[in-house]
């Protein structure tokens, strides 16, 4: 059963302390998994051609409590060779955490997360969908949503970004101005590779043909090394945003210090020690923020909040997953302050398949809105999801 009470509804003593009951009796109950295959409309092809991914194994969890609410999480790999992560993975965690969940607050988003880190360190992306759930039981108890929550005044419009797979110059061109007619004025062109001439050739292809209004971040997913990066950003004329040049901190850090284009990381951030390393080195003017990659919204939002207090530029977004997935760090994307925040991308409008039809952040002539219910909302058909994975906790 989804709350519809808005947060402004609570505006009396007697309903604000019974809020505050709710909330303290809150126990979880059962904790349900599904897998749901994800198909690509089309390959996908990054860091210079190196990692192809046409498929991804997503993962949906549903957490029931003893007072009625449920909250839904997603948990999706781009792949299995993109980051250390893989769908199955995600599924055998779970299975490692959800008996010690079983009972907890889910309310307590951050006692959740040491119950979880006691049980099993590490293996954050494994955390993210129950941490996500939690989140959005925690909205629907307390009558917001979850961009309320998590510091947003209002529910702010968030301008997306395209994304550009690796190939020629000419065929990137043209997936540019297939994505402008989508309403895209912000692109994310995936380049990098061993040969420089290649990677100057997309650069400064795509750079001439953007049209007034539009910019690019040229996102190398870290397949150069330090000296392939200089010479190439040495030699184009572009100036905007060069994403993840190469594979560890320490190398971007040095890419930073040598080239005039600003660098944003991503892959190399695991952690919230990451970014304090990456801001220690000097390596980078702004990140890649993404829930299902640090653990969920909890430390999402924290990375966030640090981010904010250094002068970091976001560009809050997910790894992949359905809308549901997008949905979570829209909200997440949208209570961050405008100066800081960049542009969001959606994974998808990349697939095959809607498993959530209609809900959760869609693009709209290139921007958009989170939900405005309380909590997440996005709530799937379990019957559309088909026979679960595995149930931990109450079967009844």
């Amino acid at each position: 059963m989804r709350q519809t009470a808005c947060w402004e509804d609570y505006t009396s003593p007697c309903q604000l302390v019974a809020l505050i009951v709710l909330c303290s009796q809150m126990k979880i109950t059962r904790i349900t998994v599904w897998q749901v295959p994800l198909p690509l409309k089309q390959p996908y092809q990054l860091s210079g051609g190196r990692l192809k991914v046409e498929h991804l194994d997503s993962t949906f969890v549903r957490v029931d409590t003893g007072e009625g609410l449920c909250g839904w999480g997603e948990g999706c790999p781009w792949g299995h060779a993109y980051l250390p992560a893989h769908g199955p993975g995600v599924r055998a965690g779970i299975s490692t955490l959800a008996p010690a969940l079983v009972g907890c607050d889910p309310c307590a988003v951050d006692e959740v997360n040491r119950v979880m880190d006691r049980a099993l360190p590490g293996h954050q992306y494994v955390k993210s969908a129950l941490d996500i759930a939690c989140w959005d039981i925690l909205g629907q108890a307390a009558g917001m949503p979850l961009w309320r929550l998590l510091g947003g005044a209002r529910a702010e419009a968030v301008m997306l970004n395209s994304s550009i797979p690796t190939a020629a110059p000419e065929v990137m061109v043209e997936s540019i101005k297939t994505a402008r007619a989508a309403g895209y004025r912000v692109h994310s062109a995936k380049i990098g590779g061993t040969d420089p001439a290649v990677d100057i050739a997309r650069i400064n292809a795509i750079t001439d043909a953007l049209s007034a209004g539009e910019s690019v971040t040229f996102d190398a997913n870290r397949a150069w090394t330090p000296g392939i990066a200089v010479q190439v950003l040495g030699s184009v004329a572009a100036r905007g945003w060069i994403e993840q040049p190469c594979e560890t901190i320490t190398q971007c850090a040095q890419v930073a210090a040598r080239v005039c284009q600003p660098v944003m990381l991503d892959e190399c951030l695991h952690s919230f020690d990451d970014h304090l390393q990456a801001w220690r080195l000097r390596a980078c003017e702004g990140v890649k923020v993404k829930p299902n990659r640090l653990g969920g919204l909890t430390r999402a939002r924290q990375v966030r909040d640090f981010g904010i207090s250094i002068g970091w530029q976001m560009h809050v977004e997910d790894t992949g997953g359905s809308a549901l997935a997008d949905t979570a760090a829209l909200h997440l994307a949208a209570s961050t302050p405008a100066g800081q925040r960049l542009a969001t991308w959606l994974s998808h409008p990349h697939l095959a398949v809607d498993p959530v039809p209609g809900q959760g952040a869609r693009n709209a002539g290139g921007f958009a809105s989170p939900p405005t219910v309380p909590g997440l909302g996005v709530s799937p058909s379990p019957d559309a999801l088909g026979a679960p994975a595995a149930v931990y906790g109450d079967a009844t």
